[in-house]
């Protein structure tokens, strides 16, 4: 079997390091799935101190559960990096870290869980409290390390939320930006400083803003802020994706292919 991941020991720490990489799955088919089995075989090898370095499109909800439940009970301080990507299932895996950290071209995704169901009405209506169930669930696990409230997380979650490592670092998912001077993480709320004090001058100012109302050409000029940070639509998501596998698995079968997209679920 591929082997998926690769523990060594950083010297300057002592902590050891993993670098999970690839689909949660809580089976394998491809042979290059993270599974709870797999991975707390080699979990228990690694007593002490541990740094997981992540970069996933996620998977199954409930492996990643598992997952994130082993590294929140291991003995021993986790500190999580993510180097690129932490999507679905796998961002949740990423709240287990004592300490959570991103690279400043890393990316983190939430989105609500799927799940793909058959039968009548009472079937489909059953299907649709379970994910309800289970998209709280994930909710727990985002709360616990942000402290957004729920209501908001839940709309993040809807609306397939991706976030740069600024974004992130400013709601709480992360502890911190990778590489970044030891101030950065402090220089977050003065920017909400900042930003409200622009909107306390514009209330002071209103012939500004009648100005602008006035101009559609400046109005054009000031799109949503956060819009272009970390907001994609699942078009783009599905296609910037596609693009991924088709770089990673050259001569890969597309009923292969298929089976993978469909791992990449919640």
């Amino acid at each position: 079997m591929k082997k998926f991941w690769n523990w060594m020991k950083n010297e300057d720490t002592g902590a050891t390091e993993l670098y999970f990489e690839g689909p949660i799955s809580a089976e394998t088919w491809l042979g290059d799935e993270i599974t709870p089995g797999l991975f707390k075989s080699e979990l228990e090898q690694h007593p002490g101190d541990l740094t997981v370095w992540i970069c996933s499109p996620g998977g199954d909800v409930f492996a990643a559960s598992q997952i994130y439940t082993m590294l929140r009970n291991h003995k021993g301080k986790i500190t999580v990096k993510i180097d690129a990507l932490a999507a679905s299932a796998a961002s949740v895996v990423a709240m287990s870290g004592d300490e959570t950290f991103i690279s400043p071209t890393g990316m983190l995704m939430v989105h609500d869980p799927a799940c793909f169901a058959s039968g009548n009405k009472a079937d489909m209506e059953k299907a649709i409290k379970i994910l309800e169930e289970v998209k709280e669930s994930i909710i727990n696990a985002y709360e616990q390390k942000c402290h957004l409230s729920r209501s908001k997380i839940a709309k993040m979650m809807s609306e397939e939320t991706w976030l740069n490592a600024k974004k992130a670092l400013q709601l709480g998912f992360v502890d911190g930006i990778l590489f970044a001077k030891e101030k950065m993480p402090q220089a977050e709320p003065e920017e909400e400083e900042e930003e409200s004090t622009e909107e306390e001058s514009s209330e002071e100012a209103p012939d500004e803003e009648d100005d602008d109302e006035d101009d559609p050409d400046k109005k054009e000029k000031k799109p949503p802020k956060d819009m272009v940070s970390f907001s994609y639509t699942p078009a783009r998501t599905a296609a910037s994706f596609m693009q991924k596998v088709s770089a990673t698995q050259t001569g890969t079968p597309i009923a292969q292919l298929d089976k993978r997209l469909e791992l990449l679920k919640y």
